[in-house]
């Protein structure tokens, strides 16, 4: 398989790691997916990556590829039906045009069931990042039109491979109220993989290990440090600022105040009755994300984060989004 390059910073890199995620679009390509395929996991982990480099695997295996990332106003169409990859591209050009990209997505739906009506048999359906633009609220029924293609077609197909990726936990949680996907959970990088990453980063550099401790694998921190010459305290403030911390901290009364400083140790005592308000909200904020308490293969996208890592902000049930976004917090409250 080619290793696609990507844009980090100013750098171009080449796609690293994700090895057991890159066997799961394998075996997907080999077997379509009978239900959506929600893959949930912190800002920046690296799924758009992973998503970019699925393209190209299921695109090398004979496979219509449909690729939207509305967020970043990117997408790929290759599709063996000209008049169709047209109107996508047309309509593509307008939502960027309008600022208007929640139609797009909607309207893949469309064009999937008339490529299907035409005889195209093997279809991959990816999605990245596209419930802020139709809307947090109608996640779910989005989700249910992509599971209609699979169960409803309007003609027999060969193969359909349908991923829908997000970084919104607050999503998860509505499209986890149905029986209309699988929900998959993707962490940030392991060790040997970010360590690839980080090699590939130019210059001179902290120690692998006081990265590690800063990122917990997360490329997009990695990218923020980079950018802002390895100062971590920078990094820090611009989380502050663009998810509103301070506000948020100022918000909360003595007691939501006290189980947070607690939350800074152990991120596992928001699991209870008095801590899954105050849970939900950091999940709102991106700060922090609910995940599987097994690691079981089934419920990951690629290797899972160890049951607990207190030193990365990592517990079996709640996990810190990085340790960056953690620090951001004990920041925010006159900590440090």
């Amino acid at each position: 398989m080619k290793r696609i390059r990507l844009g980090f910073a100013n750098l171009i890199i080449e796609f690293t790691d994700r090895y057991l995620a890159l066997k799961r679009i394998e075996y997907w390509a080999n077997r379509g997916t009978g239900f959506p395929k929600v893959v949930y996991g912190p800002e920046g982990c690296g799924k758009t990556a992973w998503l970019r480099q699925s393209v190209e695997l299921l695109g090398e295996r004979g496979f219509d590829v449909i690729y939207l990332n509305p967020i970043e106003e990117e997408f790929a169409i290759e599709i063996g039906v000209q008049s169709l990859r047209d109107r996508l591209i047309n309509l593509v050009r307008e939502a960027t045009s309008r600022l208007s990209w929640g139609g797009v997505a909607w309207s893949v739906i469309d064009v999937v069931r008339e490529a299907i009506s035409l005889g195209r048999g093997k279809i991959a359906i990816i999605i990245d990042d596209a419930f802020q633009a139709i809307g947090l609220d109608r996640a779910a029924i989005y989700v249910k039109g992509l599971l209609g293609i699979l169960e409803h077609p309007p003609r027999p197909y060969e193969r359909i491979v349908t991923i829908v990726a997000t970084s919104e936990g607050v999503s998860r949680r509505e499209i986890g109220r149905h029986e209309w996907a699988d929900l998959l959970a993707m962490w940030n990088m392991g060790r040997d993989g970010f360590r690839q990453l980080y090699e590939q980063v130019p210059g001179d550099k902290p120690p692998f290990e006081e990265v590690w401790k800063l990122t917990g694998g997360n490329p997009r921190i990695l990218e923020r440090l980079y950018e802002n010459n390895w100062n971590g305290d920078a990094v820090v403030r611009e989380l502050i600022d663009k998810k509103g911390v301070r506000a948020f901290i100022a918000s909360l009364g003595p007691n939501d105040r006290e189980l947070l400083i607690r939350a800074l140790e152990d991120p596992d005592v928001l699991m209870g009755r008095e801590g899954i308000p105050l849970m939900n909200r950091l999940i709102e904020l991106n700060l922090a994300l609910e995940i599987p308490e097994w690691r079981d293969d089934n419920l990951w996208i690629d290797a899972p984060p160890p049951e607990r890592d207190l030193e990365l902000g990592i517990g079996k049930y709640v996990a810190w989004q990085s340790p960056l976004h953690r620090e951001a917090v004990k920041r925010a409250l006159g900590m440090t």
